[in-house]
């Protein structure tokens, strides 16, 4: 049980996520984490996941891997980067997992594989995935499932899907939307009424856990996968308001038509790509930015997950332990 002193792996445990899992489970449990990025200390080893993992010292027996290693960022990469850390990575910590015997892991996926499609999704809802990232992550998935399968009886997989990921050491879209708004620099483009699927780290750490513990216990099935998000999906206005009460600013937000936005980002593309730098609002992320991502948790609230978490009370939460996304 992840309750009793075990050896776990955090595969990409240097990131935003895996310091939480870290932080968590080290409490009860000896941990170490792989990574790209480690820093080669006693309890952090150093590889590229897209290769083979080789014999680590001290790690010969280990109780639960969990796989968080993945290239994400959307637009950022090219095409093959995706498939050849994703699932290249997928391959290579079943193969050890199996080369170990290690009967348990955890893998964080993505709400990508689910595609764009307007409409609330669950579960069991068909992916249809559109991205290199979205169609990577669903073949990662696969590829955890077929491990599982040789040894159904025995081997335990957990599969999240998680929705947008926030809370301190994250860097990327709620970041940068706090940032925004508290500086009055935020404006709504056509996406007031538009819900984002989103979930607070401290959640989805807790979530990761209480599935998988519930698995080891045979309350469970032994292969699970779930949606990691809250319920129902705030909007962009929700999230706007919400900052505004906590740093008790005025909620004055402009708007500007989306269409007009659309039309300049595509110059900018143009020039960006002339003189080579990245372009901040590019024609993807405008168009992501009013389209829904309406997903469900179906499992957890089935299984009556106690949701420990509001949109409020983890903005609050984050407050407290992160000044560079609300400091002034």
């Amino acid at each position: 049980m992840i309750n009793k002193r075990k050896k776990i792996l955090i595969i990409g445990g240097s990131g935003f996520i895996g310091k939480y899992l870290f932080s968590k489970l080290s409490k009860k449990n000896n941990v170490f984490i792989l990574d790209i990025k480690a820093s080669n200390s006693k309890n952090q080893f150093k590889a590229d996941i897209r290769k083979k993992i080789h014999n680590l010292n001290n790690l010969k027996k280990i109780d639960l891997i969990i796989n968080l290693a993945a290239i994400h960022k959307e637009p950022g990469h090219k095409d093959h980067e995706y498939f050849e850390t994703n699932i290249k990575g997928a391959k290579n910590t079943c193969e050890f997992a199996e080369r170990i015997n290690c009967k348990n892991i955890i893998f964080t996926s993505s709400i990508a594989p689910y595609g764009i499609e307007d409409r609330l999704k669950h579960e069991k809802t068909k992916p249809k995935p559109v991205t290199p990232y979205g169609s990577s992550k669903l073949i990662a998935e696969k590829i955890h499932l077929d491990w599982q399968k040789k040894k159904r009886d025995k081997r335990i997989l957990t599969i999240v899907r998680p929705g947008i990921v926030f809370g301190k050491w994250e860097k990327a879209n709620m970041f940068r939307l706090v940032k925004l708004v508290r500086k009055r620099l935020f404006f709504y483009m056509g996406n007031k009424d538009t819900a984002k699927a989103s979930i607070y780290v401290k959640e989805l750490v807790d979530q990761i856990i209480w599935v998988n513990e519930r698995q080891i216990k045979n309350k469970f099935k032994k292969s699970i996968l779930f949606n990691a998000t809250m319920w129902p999906n705030p909007t962009i206005q929700d999230y706007v308001k919400t900052i505004c009460k906590i740093s008790n600013i005025t909620n004055l937000v402009p708007s500007l038509p989306h269409s007009i936005l659309l039309f300049l980002s595509h110059i900018l593309e143009f020039f960006s790509n002339i003189i080579g730098k990245n372009n901040l609002f590019s024609p993807i992320r405008l168009k992501k930015l009013v389209r829904s991502n309406l997903i469900k948790p179906s499992f957890l609230i089935k299984h009556k997950y106690n949701f420990k978490y509001t949109l409020e009370s983890s903005f609050k939460d984050w407050k407290k332990e992160d000044k560079i996304a609300w400091g002034d």
